[in-house]
């Protein structure tokens, strides 16, 4: 009898390159078989943001079971290259992303952005539901229709969400608002537990209800 398929679902990784290949060492994956699902803020503030992509990616090509969900700041790079809020990009840990293109692009020129990376960037989904669970970037607005939540709540929402014992239907699995543990409530589960700040990163593994966590070094 074959074990039952699986939902891995990862916090904030913010270019931990390192820390992202160490946790995705760790867990169990089946490429085609479980599902992995990422929480947005792949990129600013760490060291490696395009390698981060790359990875993912590499990750993608390999499987079908893969999905990709907007944080607040995939969308603050997406307003800057559009022209949009670029000094809020920068304010926000940009600097470090556009260094790591500008380190990583070859000689002769091209774009700074790769095609690859744009078209990934463009293509993130604003939130999921599965079977018990809604998962989301940042959270919800409490007493809102999920379908009708917009998409600056669901990548920038924080206390209304956070201290909120709201019913949302499901159970709302979230990554953006760091936490020393992984945040475990009756209506949400908070998974960002700061690797870009020195602490960890963690993946929620389901049914099981089982985390897994790598130390920042």
């Amino acid at each position: 009898m074959m074990d039952s398929e699986k939902t891995f679902i990862m916090g904030d990784i913010h270019g931990c390159l390192d820390m992202f290949k160490r946790l995705m060492d760790i867990i169990v994956w089946r490429p085609d078989r479980d599902r992995l699902i990422f929480l947005g803020d792949y990129i600013d503030r760490g060291e490696n943001s395009k390698g981060v992509v790359d990875y993912i990616l590499a990750l993608r090509r390999c499987s079908s079971q893969i999905e990709c969900l907007i944080g607040n700041h995939e969308a603050l790079f997406l307003d800057f290259i559009s022209g949009k809020d670029q000094g809020l990009y920068f304010r926000n840990g940009g600097w470090s992303t556009l260094e790591s293109y500008r380190a990583d692009k070859p000689e002769g020129g091209g774009e700074l952005i790769p095609p690859d990376h744009l078209a990934y960037f463009r293509s993130l989904n604003t939130y999921m539901e599965i079977e018990e669970y809604y998962i989301v970037h940042a959270g919800f607005r409490p007493g809102l229709d999920i379908k009708k939540q917009t998409l600056e709540d669901m990548v920038w929402i924080r206390e209304p969400f956070i201290y909120s014992t709201y019913d949302f239907g499901k159970k709302v699995i979230f990554g953006h608002t760091p936490f020393y543990e992984p945040l475990i409530m009756d209506n949400k589960i908070g998974l960002d537990t700061g690797a870009v700040y020195g602490n960890r990163l963690t993946c929620l593994e389901l049914p099981e209800f089982r985390f897994h966590s790598v130390e920042a070094k």
